[in-house]
């Protein structure tokens, strides 16, 4: 039904509105609420909903914000977490879409997020408020993975996703309103899509444009878009207490667990408790440590459940941390314990969190472009994320946030290629809203540039554009397409699937001899990338066996999803006319044409062994160790490398023995000798080129 004496009196807008009331027939002389987008009568569970949709902070808004869409292209919202917006805002802007919509033309509703969990977790709470079947009118969109139909009208996908997309259709046609959500947290890739988007508006004035965000720093989103209008939500709130350590904290993960007992067995007020950590390992361990200290309190104390959440849980666990708290006792509170990364932060919103346990550290992408190395590190946080992080102890009722600490932008070469993709030639005025350092920008260029991705005049090539349609690092996509020529095109869509998933090998705590006795089964006497092919044959030979993996201390989850990203980036490859080729196995060239192909793509990240004895990486000269992990028994004097990661020390992570000459044979533009630092490495390299010669002059060549 529609509510027209409320839009006349409160809006003079010549759209008309959907009220907060859904759709209503008569039937047999019974008014029934029909669903329109199943032609069903609405289910039970929906109307449960309903009534707690109805009472989110965001609710009194929505004449307001129809409003403000109708009469501007483009607005700013400023909702706090909890207020509702990043799932009742879409499905506003999908009744305006709706009511708008052309005869014949089908128009969607995307809304990005930042992350991959919360675009799943999110589209499947829209798809139950709005009583349909996830994957159809409502689904989502990440890397590797499309749950979306013809059907679909709202989509929340990642931000790198909508990227990807405007790269084939760059005024993005088939959407009516594109959301941006979380905007505050200002990743490189939503970065880009506001640029893209501030021209799509130029030029198609039929789209509108929504940037929402959970802090006051909105004003500069509201000026980036010429002054757009902004409209402020507050949160359901109550007042947070905040602690300090008096003294800075030797061991945060002690600490954070120290704080979680105390809370479980001092606090007198229930509520759950909320401790944020850096990653998956640190998590786990917490976790672990939490329950044995609790068991060993004994019955007299409440019941604590401790819930692990982080991107690479399957969905099922995630949801989790919906369960309800353990029932309490007299004098004996039951709680749980949600122990995350920074995810819980502002993309998901957890009721019933009264306690907020504050490290102040999360782990961010950092890119060096002196050295080339986007490093994973662990680094304090800002004050924005942690007023988020105090935020959530306020949800449903006045809560207390235990910080332990005391009171006293990069520019990534995968972006760059995409940009080029785009047809944008001029990088260096580029609209971004804050523009990456140049040093960074000319780096990315200049790998671009040896992977002969762009030409000298900076202009895409036609392998740089077959390379920018494979969602893949750059270096990844080069090797896939050389591995074509090299007879051994499957063998390296196996590895760069194992590359583009989180780590397959478990080694929990009770149990690491057997572990490292499993992961020796698998290993490679040239290295890690062709260990990993190994575990990728051996999981297919044994069918996908749950209890194969299980045996072998490999993540099952983790071999599923490498799977899928095969048969994803194969589909790619096919369209491509790119052939999926193997060289004999028997044939002595078999690997050797493998490790030919992780040249082509990683001849940049290769160490050489010193006569000291430490590896130093080619041209940059930085001081790395092999990292514990690998498998391999003997230090190769030239290894490549996967990873640089930037800890106590620094290592090189998943690493591959490789020959000098392939270096100077595959890549002779990078390992031109005459513009090569001198020392070690370069002697080798000048020996090994005279060779190559001499055997070239030998044969008469």
């Amino acid at each position: 039904c529609r509510s027209r004496s409320r839009s006349r009196s409160r809006s003079r807008s010549p759209i008309k509105r959907e009220t907060s009331s859904p759709s209503t027939i008569t039937q047999n002389n019974n008014s029934v609420k029909m669903n329109p987008f199943t032609r069903m009568p609405y289910s039970k569970k929906y109307w449960q909903i309903w009534e707690k949709r109805r009472n989110l902070p965001v609710w009194e808004y929505k004449e307001k914000f129809m409003e403000i869409l109708h009469n501007n292209q483009c607005m700013t919202l400023v909702g706090e977490t909890g207020s509702g917006k990043t799932t009742q805002i879409p499905q506003w802007c999908v009744d305006y879409v709706r009511q708008r919509a052309v005869p014949g033309q089908r128009r969607l509703v995307a809304c990005t997020q930042p992350r991959r969990v919360a675009a799943m977790s999110v589209a499947a709470r829209v798809a139950d408020e709005m009583d349909v079947q996830l994957g159809q009118e409502v689904g989502y969109s990440i890397r590797f993975e499309d749950c979306v139909s013809a059907q679909t009208i709202l989509k929340y996908c990642t931000d790198g996703m909508l990227l990807r997309e405007a790269m084939n259709c760059p005024l993005l046609d088939g959407y009516g309103v594109i959301i941006l959500d979380e905007a505050h947290e200002r990743t490189l890739a939503t970065d880009i899509l506001m640029g893209l988007i501030k021209e799509i508006v130029k030029q198609r004035a039929d789209i509108k444009i929504v940037i929402m965000s959970a802090t006051l720093d909105a004003g500069k989103f509201q000026s980036y878009f010429e002054n757009c209008p902004l409209m402020a939500v507050p949160g359901r709130t109550f007042p947070v207490e905040i602690f300090f350590t008096p003294e800075p904290e030797k061991d945060y993960l002690e600490a954070a667990i120290r704080t979680v007992i105390q809370i479980h067995v001092c606090e007198e007020v229930e509520g759950d408790i909320l401790l944020f950590l850096t990653g998956q390992e640190e998590i786990e361990e917490a976790c672990k440590r939490i329950k044995r200290e609790i068991d060993n309190l004994g019955p007299s104390v409440g019941a604590l459940n401790c819930i692990p959440l982080y991107s690479s849980l399957p969905p099922n666990q995630q949801q989790r941390i919906f369960e309800p708290s353990p029932p309490s006792r007299p004098g004996a509170i039951g709680r749980k314990c949600v122990v995350s990364t920074n995810i819980a932060e502002t993309s998901l919103t957890i009721d019933g969190v009264v306690f907020v346990i504050d490290p102040g550290f999360s782990k961010q992408k950092v890119y060096n472009p002196r050295i080339r190395v986007e490093s994973l590190l662990v680094c304090p946080i800002s004050k924005a994320s942690a007023m988020q992080r105090a935020g959530r102890a306020g949800r449903t009722k006045p809560g207390k946030c235990f910080r332990l600490y005391t009171e006293k932008f990069s520019c990534k070469r995968s972006v760059v290629l995409q940009l080029k993709k785009l047809g944008i030639e001029d990088l260096v005025h580029f609209d971004f809203m804050d523009p990456p350092a140049p040093e960074t920008l000319m780096r990315a260029l200049e790998l671009l540039n040896y992977l002969a991705a762009i030409n000298d005049d900076g202009e895409l090539t036609e392998l740089g554009s077959l390379m920018a349609e494979f969602p893949l690092d750059p270096q990844l996509a080069k090797m896939l397409i050389t591995s074509t020529e090299l007879n051994c095109s499957n063998e390296i869509l196996s590895i760069t699937a194992m590359l583009s998933v989180p780590q397959c090998f478990v080694r929990p705590n009770e149990m690491k001899k057997e572990a490292d006795e499993a992961k020796a089964r698998f290993a490679h006497v040239d290295g890690d990338h062709l260990t990993l092919l190994n575990v990728y044959h051996a999981f297919k030979q044994n069918n996908e066996d749950v209890q194969w993996c299980y045996d072998n201390f490999i993540n099952y989850r983790t071999m599923k999803t490498a799977d899928t990203v095969r048969t994803q980036l194969g589909k790619t490859m096919d369209r491509f006319n790119l052939r999926r080729v193997s060289t004999d196995f028997k044939s002595k060239d078999y690997y050797i044409n493998i490790r030919k192909a992780l040249v082509a793509g990683f001849f940049m990240q290769v160490a050489h062994l010193q006569r000291s004895g430490h590896y130093v990486t080619v041209k940059d000269n930085q001081l790395v160790n092999l990292h514990p992990s690998t498998v391999l028994d003997h230090k190769p004097e030239w290894a490549l490398y996967n990873e640089f990661v930037l800890t106590t020390k620094n290592f090189i992570r998943t690493v591959t023995d490789v020959r000098p000459e392939w270096l100077l044979t595959i890549a002779p533009q990078y390992f031109d000798l005459s513009n090569f630092p001198d020392g070690d490495t370069k002697r080798k390299l000048v020996y090994v080129a005279n060779s190559l010669r001499a055997l070239q002059n030998s044969k008469g060549v």
